[in-house]
């Protein structure tokens, strides 16, 4: 294993104590329980809703974990993500979804780029070639689904795996990778967007003329409205493509969303969006707040605030994010929770699935947005 990471010293009282609270929250959910069945949700009962391997979300616990012993340098914490990490080494042989990226680099790959134990990479160097297999070069863009009646799905939410393969190109040579990831962002961008930067959630393409067929939500409030965390894939999404690229296409499709994010009229003082930017009633039953969207915006803009000279605005507004949910009203306290961070999110409204409970990736995005701005203002060094 690489040095040890530094815990942060100096840094305001909401940031220790956030970190604080993630290291325990971390370790008892470490404990409670076990590699290849991951902590997912709450259920509508209390009790928790786990995921085995094939889940989507799988690979957010232990890259929460990851996240947290650089947080914290705690032993505990890189033995505990490391056996949740091994608890999933059959992802190296699905084929049937996009979300490779999600679960075997947010757990492989940070596995990896901490440790450096080349133990990891088979299954890092299998998974990339599973997933650029996904891409049609007709279409333009890697297939989504496998399910439902759409002849070429393809959601936003897919703009967060092409970090993958920017980091596979590299690391197994091979630059069609590097390719297929930005054709992907690139078509995305033509087909995605609307004029007010906003995008929709789902795009079908006819896979045998790459023509667009429909344009609509599977899990926003209608097919024309503003879904949150689909806004926030998209954000991060091409911030992350421009950190990998420097395509200036791409840095100015983030700039845009991160505008239509920081001026909707529908945000609340708080800067915690709810599910549906399009919910116009925001105190109303029907729009609870979605942490996780927050999360991810935060860790988006922080990154996003390094790439352009007048970046202190996307900083200061993902400061404010994570001040909010470092606040009592979305951090859980200790022991409690279910043993997640973060309170408040929404999976799928439409569905009646997820809604107003943790969620492992807000965690995660949580977590990975509180690193990067430690970083960003020197609070711990690597």
């Amino acid at each position: 294993m690489q040095a040890q990471p530094k815990p942060i010293t100096g840094a305001p009282q909401w940031l220790e104590k956030s970190v604080k609270v993630a290291s325990q929250q971390l370790k008892a959910a470490a404990d409670a329980y076990q590699p290849g069945f991951n902590p997912r949700s709450t259920n509508t009962d209390g009790s928790t809703r786990l995921a085995d391997y094939k889940d989507w979300i799988t690979g957010f616990f232990p890259g929460s974990l990851w996240y947290g012993y650089e947080l914290t340098g705690e032993d505990k914490l890189a033995k505990d993500a490391k056996r949740f990490t091994l608890g999933l080494d059959s992802l190296r042989y699905l084929t049937h979804t996009h979300d490779l990226g999600f679960m075997i680099y947010c757990s492989y790959g940070n596995a990896y780029r901490i440790t450096k134990d080349k133990g990891y990479l088979p299954v890092l160097e299998q998974g990339a070639v599973n997933l650029s297999a996904r891409f049609s070069p007709v279409t333009g863009v890697i297939r989504s689904w496998d399910f439902g009646e759409w002849k070429y799905p393809v959601i936003i939410d897919n703009m967060m795996n092409l970090e993958y393969l920017y980091w596979a190109a590299q690391q197994f040579r091979q630059p069609k990778y590097t390719n297929i990831a930005s054709t992907h962002a690139l078509t995305t961008i033509k087909n995605h967007f609307r004029a007010d930067n906003s995008s929709y959630h789902v795009v079908d393409y006819d896979p045998k003329t790459g023509a667009v067929l429909q344009k609509g939500t599977h899990q926003g409030l209608t097919n024309e409205s503003a879904w949150a965390r689909g806004q926030a894939w998209g954000l991060y999404g091409y911030t992350m493509c421009y950190q990998n690229t420097k395509n200036q296409k791409f840095l100015a499709q983030a700039e845009k969303i991160a505008a239509y994010i920081m001026n909707h009229p529908n945000t609340p003082a708080d800067k915690v969006p709810v599910w549906d930017y399009d919910v116009h009633n925001v105190k109303s039953e029907r729009a609870p707040r979605d942490a996780s969207a927050a999360a991810v915006i935060a860790s988006a803009l922080i990154e996003l605030s390094t790439q352009v000279k007048d970046g202190k605005k996307y900083l200061d507004y993902a400061e404010d994010i994570l001040k909010s949910l470092s606040g009592d009203q979305y951090l859980a306290k200790p022991g409690e929770n279910n043993f997640f961070i973060l309170k408040h999110s929404v999976g799928a409204f439409l569905f009646n699935s997820e809604i107003d409970t943790p969620l492992a990736y807000a965690d995660y995005y949580y977590l990975e947005a509180l690193k990067r701005y430690a970083e960003i203002k020197h609070y711990y060094k690597k």
